[in-house]
């Protein structure tokens, strides 16, 4: 972890970037702790001092440095945080530089002065106050809380479809249920369940079992696009707004009468993709076989439902159909360190703990987590030799499937 000579020079002459912040090393101690707990916050970085903002180095002039620096990390910081510290001495003739040094925090920290709390994060090279959605997020990547069980403001009940829940405790969880004039009996088994909390119905419940999901969280739902070419067209050949509850409806053989979000989006697939035909072994007649394995075009788009970050509540799942290949696009980075290589061997983690619970009961995913390398990758390669492409750009994330 210690910096040589040169790796500091190179950083000085990168200038401040999202990780290195310069400073002069007479600043405030609660200066300091800002810069520490926005980097903190973000994942996690350095702080130079005895360097101008402009990379030229005025040294260091303050006596028992380290011990100041420490202390103001205690003090100023909640929960107090222990930097790594060093010293490059004569980075220039008589001039040393102090490096501070800060993880990606484990939990939020926030700068304690003037006997409040305030919180920071890093944005680009400055050190800001997060809006409340910013911060809800940070909160929700550090697992401080999960925003799947927060309660949706206004809706109650009655805003849940009350056919779906039966279907799902009497035929999927195999349990009794009230009677549907039983409010408090209700009441109790969807808190027990965490449908519901006390200050109402959860973004869960809404997602999963809303009469209208879109009503409370606009995100709740999958813009369907198909083009005619390789490109986006606004002479697309379909366009469709896929909305509703995620689960489907069941009739009492289990059958399903009403679509949920996942086969309304399999549907829109199927009409948009042509179907090709190869001679079965011996030329008798043609097999028809679809462009895209049916198995891991539900197991892109359950993953996207399960796993996108409904707190960024500006957009929806994006499905594109195109001539050479298919992308379910969802918003959100990957989850709790997860990148795509880790995807790829199987690592398991969630964002949204129950909405897979509930779909896994349904069993639209495997218990073992193992869908991307058993349902995607598999199928693909069987498919058409192809290689499924996972894409993590910024705050989203796309499963691509070539033709």
């Amino acid at each position: 972890m210690t910096m040589t000579y040169t790796e500091l020079l190179e950083i000085i002459r990168n200038g401040e970037n999202s990780g290195v912040e310069f400073k002069r090393d007479d600043i405030q101690n609660h200066d300091l702790a800002k810069e520490l707990v926005a980097l903190t916050n973000f994942e996690g970085g350095i702080v130079l001092l005895g360097v101008e903002d402009d990379g030229s180095i005025s040294g260091i002039t303050r006596q028992k440095l380290e011990e100041w620096v420490m202390t103001a990390c205690r003090d100023k910081i909640r929960p107090g945080l222990i930097p790594f510290y060093e010293q490059i001495r004569d980075v220039e003739p008589g001039k040393d530089v102090a490096i501070v040094r800060v993880s990606r925090g484990l939990d939020v920290h926030t700068l304690w002065h003037n006997n409040k709390n305030s919180y920071f994060i890093r944005v680009g090279t400055q050190s800001r106050e997060p809006t409340p959605e910013e911060l809800g997020r940070l909160f929700q990547q550090r697992g401080s809380f999960r925003a799947e069980l927060r309660p949706v403001s206004g809706a109650t009940l009655a805003d849940l479809d009350m056919r779906r829940l039966s279907n799902y405790f009497a035929q999927v969880r195999e349990q009794v249920v009230p009677e549907n004039n039983d409010e408090a009996a209700w009441r109790a088994l969807l808190f027990n369940t965490e449908i519901m909390v006390e200050d109402g119905i959860t973004v869960s419940g809404i997602l999963l079992f809303g009469r209208t999901p879109n009503r409370f969280l606009p995100q709740a739902g999958i813009d369907a696009v198909a083009f005619p070419g390789v490109d986006k067209d606004y002479a697309a050949r379909e366009r469709a707004a896929l909305r509703g509850p995620m689960t489907p409806l069941l009739n009492d053989a289990g059958d399903i009468v009403e679509a949920g979000l996942v086969e309304q989006a399999i549907a829109f697939v199927q009409r948009n993709t042509a179907i090709g035909g190869q001679l079965e072994e011996g030329g008798a007649r043609r097999e028809n076989l679809p462009a895209y394995p049916r198995e891991a075009i539900r197991e892109a788009i359950v993953n996207a439902l399960i796993h996108r970050d409904y707190l960024l509540s500006s957009t929806d799942i994006e499905l594109s159909i195109y001539e050479d290949r298919l992308e379910i696009t969802s918003p959100g980075r990957l989850p709790n360190g997860i990148t795509p290589a880790r995807m790829l061997t199987g690592c398991r983690a969630t964002r949204n703990q129950l909405i897979k619970d509930v779909m896994r009961d349904y069993r639209y995913l495997e218990h073992s987590g193992m869908g991307v390398p058993r349902k995607i990758v598999k199928c693909m390669r069987e498919h058409n030799g192809t290689e499924p492409q996972l894409i993590e750009d910024g705050e989203l994330f796309t499963v691509r499937l070539l033709r």
